[in-house]
Formats: C-alpha cells, sequence, structure tokens
C-alpha cells in the first residue's frame, strides 16, 4: 500500500479536523472533572510540559490504567540495557496519569497522548523527537501512526488484542487496515484470535508473531506496608476478594456472600469496582439486601461490615495481598474478563466467570494447569470460594499452579527487549 494512505484515510483526517474542536471540549472537561490542571491538559493538544532527555527516547502509546501499567516493566528494561535511553510514556485518562506518577520507574516520564489531530502530533512529535514509538494493544489512531511514520520513527505494535466485533469493523475497511498495519515494523499480538484476525486484514506474516503477553510479565503490583499492617488487624477471620467488577455483576457477587455467610461463619467481602465512582449505587445494593457495608473512601477501618467496598484508585496489591481467595470481575458480563496474572503473582487462588474473552487463551492455560476455577453465576461462586476458604491443601495447590505460571513469563521479558532493540533501534 502507497504510505500516502487510502480513500478512508483521507476522508478520516477531513471529519476529525472538522470535530476537532468538539473532541477537545468534550476530553478537557472531563480531564478537568478529575482535577487535572490546565497546563497537563492542553498536553492533549501537543503542548509538552517536561523537556525531552538527552539521547535516545523511546515513546510507549496506552489507552488507560491496565495498559499503561503493562508497560512499565518491559520500559524498565530497555532504560536498564541503555543508559543513554529514557522512556516516555502517554495515555488519555487522568487516572492512568495518576496511578504512573508513583509507579514509573527512574528513566520514565508521563504526558497525556496527543489527540489525533495534525496540528496537535506535530507539536508533540517536533518536541519530543522519539527515536522509537511503541504502541499497546489497540491504539490504532490513523493520524498519529501516519504522522509518527512520516517523520521517520520506526513503529511496533505490542500485546495486540482486537474483539471480534472489532476486527468484524476493520474489514469494512480492509484497505485502510492493510495501510495502518503495514506502516508497523513489528506486531506481537496477544492471542490467537488477534494474529489470525490481523492476518486476514492484510498484516505482513513476517512482521507478524504470536506473543508475548505483557500483562504476564508486569512487575508485582505496590503494596503500602503502614496500609497493609493497619487493614490486616481488621481482617483477623476468612476474607475473599472480588476484582474489578462490572455493572451486573455487583448482584452476583453480593449474593454468593449472602450464600457463603451461610456455610462459612463469619466470612468477609472486599469488593473493589472497576469503575470507583459507582460505589453509592453499589453500598446501596449491599444494604438493601441487608448487610453491613463500609467504603474505603469514607473509612480506612472497616469494623466489621461485612462487606468493604474499595472505592479508591492504587491499592488493588494490597487487596490481593490481604485476601487468599480473588474472583476476577469483568467476566459474568460483557467485559471480556480481566488480567489473572496480576493476582496469580501475589500469592492468591483465583475465580472466575466464564466470559473472558479479553484473556480466552490465558485463562485456558490456566484452567488446564488448575490454576482456576471457572463458575457461571452466584451459587458456584459461593461454592467455590467456601471450598478455597476452608480447604488449605486445596488453595495451596491453586495458589502454587498460579504462582508457577506467573513466573514463566518472566524469562521472555529480555526476549522482547532484544528484538526491539534489533528491529527498532539498531
Amino acid at each position: 500500500m502507497a504510505p500516502q494512505g487510502t480513500v478512508f484515510y483521507h476522508f478520516y483526517r477531513v471529519i476529525a479536523g472538522i470535530a476537532a474542536p468538539v473532541v477537545w471540549y468534550r476530553v478537557s472537561r472531563k480531564l478537568a472533572r478529575h482535577g487535572v490542571s490546565p497546563e497537563r491538559r492542553r498536553e492533549r493538544l501537543g503542548h509538552a510540559t517536561l523537556p525531552r532527555p538527552e539521547g535516545r527516547l523511546i515513546w510507549f502509546h496506552a489507552a488507560s490504567v491496565g495498559e499503561s501499567l503493562s508497560v512499565l516493566a518491559l520500559a524498565r528494561r530497555m532504560v536498564e540495557r541503555d543508559d543513554r535511553t529514557e522512556v516516555l510514556i502517554t495515555s488519555g485518562t487522568a487516572s492512568s496519569a495518576e496511578i504512573l506518577e508513583s509507579r514509573m520507574p527512574p528513566g520514565c516520564r508521563h504526558q497525556f497522548a496527543p489527540l489525533d489531530r495534525r496540528d496537535a502530533l506535530k507539536r508533540f512529535l517536533a518536541h519530543w523527537q522519539p527515536d522509537a514509538a511503541i504502541f499497546i494493544e489497540s491504539e490504532l489512531w490513523p493520524q498519529m501512526l501516519g504522522a509518527a511514520h512520516k517523520a521517520g520513527i520506526p513503529l511496533a505494535l505490542l500485546n495486540a488484542r482486537m474483539s471480534a466485533s472489532s476486527l468484524k469493523n476493520w474489514q469494512r475497511f480492509n484497505d485502510t487496515a492493510r495501510y495502518l498495519l503495514g506502516l508497523f515494523t513489528m506486531i506481537r499480538t496477544q492471542d490467537q484470535r488477534t494474529l489470525d484476525g490481523l492476518l486476514e486484514l492484510g498484516a505482513d506474516p513476517a512482521s507478524l508473531a504470536l506473543g508475548p503477553n505483557l500483562k504476564a510479565m508486569s512487575d508485582p503490583l505496590p503494596v503500602d506496608d503502614m496500609a497493609y499492617d493497619d487493614i490486616e488487624a481488621a481482617y483477623t477471620g476468612l476474607v475473599w476478594v472480588a476484582a474489578s467488577t462490572h455493572p451486573g455483576e455487583e448482584a452476583k457477587v453480593i449474593e454468593a456472600q449472602i450464600r457463603l455467610a451461610e456455610h462459612v461463619r463469619g466470612a468477609r467481602l472486599i469488593l473493589v469496582p472497576r469503575h470507583p465512582e459507582r460505589a453509592g449505587e453499589i453500598a446501596a445494593m449491599v444494604e438493601a439486601k441487608g448487610l453491613t457495608c463500609a467504603r474505603r473512601s469514607q473509612t480506612k477501618d472497616p469494623g466489621a461490615a461485612e462487606v468493604y467496598i474499595a472505592d479508591t484508585l492504587g491499592e488493588m496489591g494490597l487487596w490481593y495481598q490481604l485476601a487468599s481467595v480473588v474472583f476476577m470481575g469483568g467476566s459474568f458480563g460483557r467485559a471480556g474478563g480481566h488480567n489473572p496474572y496480576e493476582p496469580a503473582q501475589m500469592n492468591c487462588a483465583l475465580l472466575s466467570g466464564r466470559r473472558v474473552a479479553n484473556f480466552a487463551d490465558t485463562y485456558a492455560a490456566f484452567e488446564e494447569a488448575g490454576a482456576v476455577r471457572l463458575v457461571k453465576n452466584a451459587k458456584e461462586l459461593a461454592s467455590a470460594v467456601a471450598l478455597l476458604l476452608t480447604d488449605l491443601e486445596e488453595q495451596r495447590s491453586q495458589k502454587s499452579v498460579a504462582m508457577a505460571l506467573a513466573q514463566s513469563q518472566l524469562a521472555e521479558l529480555d526476549d522482547l527487549a532484544d528484538v526491539l532493540e534489533q528491529q527498532l533501534l539498531t
């Protein structure tokens, strides 16, 4: 495909230009609601708030929290390998910026990503002049990729993952998809479905390969030791965590807690919603079922509450370290499941619903190894939690297998860094 793009690509550029003021208004308002300063909001227009470091700069671009955190171990490795190298990480959400600021390794800095419009991209690239750009998962912004390629920046797509519906939508514009995919020097997919789909869209087989999964190689989540000591004192009995739950799932989790309490005396639940701003409606749901409830944002001491709603950011590691049994949310509905490697790294026994399309290959491997139990409803969830809380031998066995699977992925990090160095930076 010619480097100038396709008819639809140029049509998209025109529409993006027309819509730019409205998009900027909406994006700016959303960041403002989360307390982002006017100066930092202008990063989305390409106005840098930090100087470019001297030496070689690798640009990682991710969408939000999960994708941003997944690059940290690789970013650290790239910096450690060469003292001339530093890293810029861009993302689009206030929550990702907040968490990254507290977790970025030395040699890394964060900026909000420029909007997919020509003026913002021109300012961004003129200031940062990255030596290579690495895009994560499904971040295929047409003008961003086109501008970076035009500037002579080698591009890679890592952890690529597209749902069946996304792949179907791209097939409607297969010439443009083929053009955009052709801009990448290398592409690594998170699962076989994405690899097959990208091949059908016209990706170059020579640049495309399966894995490794960056989320499997992420650093363990941080834990505030003082916060852990405080919260551990409140949980002398049995506790389980429902992590990253979505609308429609909390009702099932609460029902499971009610069933569990009938068979396991004193068992308590820490419920961690994917979107903390939903804590109020979840608390009302808990109380309507006759359970006692407390919210992390309102009290650091859960007291004797049967359900503690963890409606804060950046504390997931705390909940994983506290609990021996974790149910991974996003798996009873349409969200597609969430990353099981994070709790596996922290020695948790894992449970999940069956709707895990986002991590289909990963959950299949975990289930085959006996590292996760898949349940289909609240009744099965309650039974599985009861078993793992009371049968310590079963719990230890499942934890051990999950931990071994998580650690087996770390050896691939150096191999990936080698490939990136060879294909993008030499």
